[in-house]
Formats: C-alpha cells, structure tokens, sequence
C-alpha cells in the first residue's frame, strides 16, 4: 500500500509596504531607532545551526591530492553526509512536486534536521524530455528551483540522471530506439542538465546513471530495465547486445559520451556513476565502469554496499576493489539485510578508506516512523537516531 501523508502548511503574510518616514521630533527618532535595535536583537539571538545555513554555502571539489573533498575556496575539508530521496514511500518526487511544494520543503528540512548536508535526488529521463530534442521547460524551471532549496538548507544535491524507475513515466518513442540513438538522447539529457545546473554551488555532483548494467536482455524481460521491486527499475542496461565487444570498452565509451556532453557548458562540477558491487557476490570480480578507461573520465567512486549480517568482513573486502586512487562514496547503505551495530562495524572498518556515505529518507520523521510508518516502523526511527549522531561524530574529526 502507497501511503501519503498530508503536510499542514504554513501561511506566510506579505510584508507591508512602507512609505517614506520623516520623523518630526525626538520620541519619533526614539521609536525608530528602538525598532531598528529590536531587528538587530533578534537578528543576533539567531542560532548557530541557523547562522550556517545563511552562510553562502562552497562549491565541493577533490582535493589537490585526490584523497578526499573539500570546499572550493577554503580547502575545508568535506565528508559527504546524507540520504537518498526518491520521494515519499512508494513515490517518486517528481510524479507530485508540482502539487506538494510544502512537503518537498518539509523534506529538505527534515533531511537537514537529520544530519544530512548531501541529498541524491533522482532525476527521471521522461519528466525532462518530450522527445529525442524537446525539453519541458517547466521542469528544467522546477530543477533550478530544487538547487535554492537545497542551497537554503545548506544542502548539496547528487544528482542522479536517467532514470527509468517507473514504466507509465517512461516516454514510449524511448525504448524504441538503436543503442547509439539512445545514447544520444542520454547525452542530450546531461547536456540540458548540466547546462541548467552549472555554477549553481548546491551542485555536488552528477551521477550518470544509478546502477547501470550490460547485458542482454532475457526472454521475457524488459529490453532495457531489470531488476523490478515493487514497480520500481532501479537498473538499467547501457546496452543490450554486447556482441563481440568487451564490457570494459562498452562502459567507457559510454562514460566518455556523457561526460563530453555534461562538460560542453559545466567544466567544474564533478561527475561519478553509482555501481552495483559485483565483488561482493561474486569475490574478485573486477569493476566495469571503474576500469581504467572508464575511471578516467570519472572523479570520484560511487559504489552501493547494504552489508548482510554476519558477512561484514566480506563486505570491507569487497570495498577494496574500488579503491583506485579516486574518492569513494558509499552512495546507497541501510540495514536491510544486517543490524544497525553490524552496519557502523562496517562503517568504522571502511572508515580510511571512505570518504562520504548516502543512506536512505523515507519522507518520514524519526517519531512518524517511531508511530509504525513505513517502511520498517520502530527499526527505521532506531537508524535514523543513528544516523544522526554517527554523521556528528564523523564530521567533528
């Protein structure tokens, strides 16, 4: 069952318009000035927390030495902190943005409330483009309205393209196409995108693709998309038909067409694909789009890791393989197959290794989930008590 939950909002009333003031005598002059001080009080009684979130937030770029993030202009250093939103339980945000501005902000400050200073929001190839060369325009206004509200909540934004997730939202002339006309249409994509973002500073990174995969497509499957949960495609195939080539060239081919298209007007913003980790079912197994062909193209690592219990270890192994010189991002983690303890035991192992995690937000607070909601109820509110204080402590080393 899809739940929705209705958010009470805020009216804000307008400020009234001031005409020109001329005091006539000594008590006006007092008033005036009693009020301009009382503005200044409660201007200065802000709270910290509050003041940082005016601040003019930093692009984040890697560091000189290649080893981790930090902010462009100080040097400060940066661990990336926070969670993946698709949208409510069971929803996909931009399928009901346009008709729940307030609940996105609610979002946005809750997610900050949490801990969260990177949010991965997922970006669906069809509610951008209505065909092979049109663009809504509406929604490309809406996405450059997300980046001020993350950057008024002093969050950055992995953005996450492509994104087929559910079928009624995938444009039917898409499917349709040869593997070298739909990428083209993919670079098109990231060609807008990056047009419409560059500069902005709440831009953390593009991610290209989430969990991209080459293969053919089985009897009976979708030729494009796999791995189908609760109506939702979260892996998609870059080509399905291989033939002869080799999977490595596949990926880095494809890699370096979205990457031209994004750098054609956003030279600045870093770029990074988010991986299944074949090395964790399969030991040993060698990365495709972190091959060193594909990798160069790509600034950091995005790898996705829901550790089982009891096989921590094999998990911290697993990570390895994608230590290759270049910053990792646990890009997607939660305990869904190991306890809350198990996880930070993975966490802390992984720690030198790591330099940023991304969890998941439901669009629930720790006392919705506490009351039962979905999904997981109590444990969901125990993990995000976690996750709050675990960010805190990792950002004050």
């Amino acid at each position: 069952m899809q739940l929705r939950f209705n958010r009470q909002q805020q009216t804000v009333m307008p400020h009234p318009n001031q005409g020109t003031c001329r005091p006539r005598h000594v008590l006006q002059v007092a008033m005036a000035f009693g009020f301009l001080v009382s503005i200044w009080a409660a201007t200065d009684c802000v709270s910290a927390q509050d003041r940082s979130v005016q601040q003019p937030i930093q692009r984040i770029r890697v560091a000189d030495d290649g080893s981790s993030f930090v902010l462009s202009e100080t040097g400060e250093s940066f661990l990336p902190w926070g969670f993946n939103f698709v949208g409510e339980f069971g929803q996909i945000v931009e399928e009901y943005w346009a008709d729940d501005w307030a609940g996105l902000e609610n979002d946005f400050r809750e997610m900050h409330k949490l801990g969260a200073n990177v949010v991965r929001l997922h970006l669906q190839l069809g509610t951008y483009m209505k065909s092979r060369d049109e663009f809504h325009t509406q929604e490309l206004t809406r996405l450059k309205r997300i980046l001020d509200l993350a950057r008024e909540h002093h969050l950055y934004l992995d953005l996450t393209g492509l994104g087929c997730y559910h079928l009624d939202a995938i444009p039917p002339w898409l499917d349709a196409l040869s593997e070298a006309d739909r990428w083209e249409v993919q670079a098109r994509f990231w060609e807008t995108i990056a047009e419409t973002c560059a500069g902005h500073p709440a831009v953390f990174c593009y991610d290209l693709m989430n969990e991209p995969v080459i293969t053919a497509a089985k009897k009976g499957e979708h030729p494009w998309l796999a791995g189908e949960l609760d109506g939702f495609y979260f892996v998609q195939r870059i080509c399905n038909d291989p033939g002869q080539r080799s999977r490595n060239q596949i990926a880095a081919d494809w890699v370096k067409q979205m990457v031209d298209a994004i750098r054609k007007h956003d030279a600045d913003t870093l770029v990074t694909v988010g991986v299944i980790p074949w090395a964790l079912p399969f030991p040993g197994a060698k990365p495709i789009f972190y091959s060193p062909d594909a990798a160069k193209h790509l600034d950091f690592v995005s790898v996705h890791f829901y550790p089982e219990s009891e096989k921590v270890p094999r998990a911290v192994e697993a990570l390895s393989v994608y230590d290759i010189g270049k910053p990792i991002v646990v890009e997607e983690i939660f305990p869904l197959s190991c306890s809350i303890e198990e996880l930070d035991e993975f966490i802390d192992q992984s720690s030198t290794r790591v330099d940023g995690w991304i969890s998941h937000y439901f669009g629930r607070t720790i006392e919705e989930h506490a009351d039962g909601a979905e999904p997981a109820g109590a444990i969901s509110a125990a993990f995000f008590k976690y996750w709050q204080e675990k960010g805190t402590a990792l950002q004050s080393k």
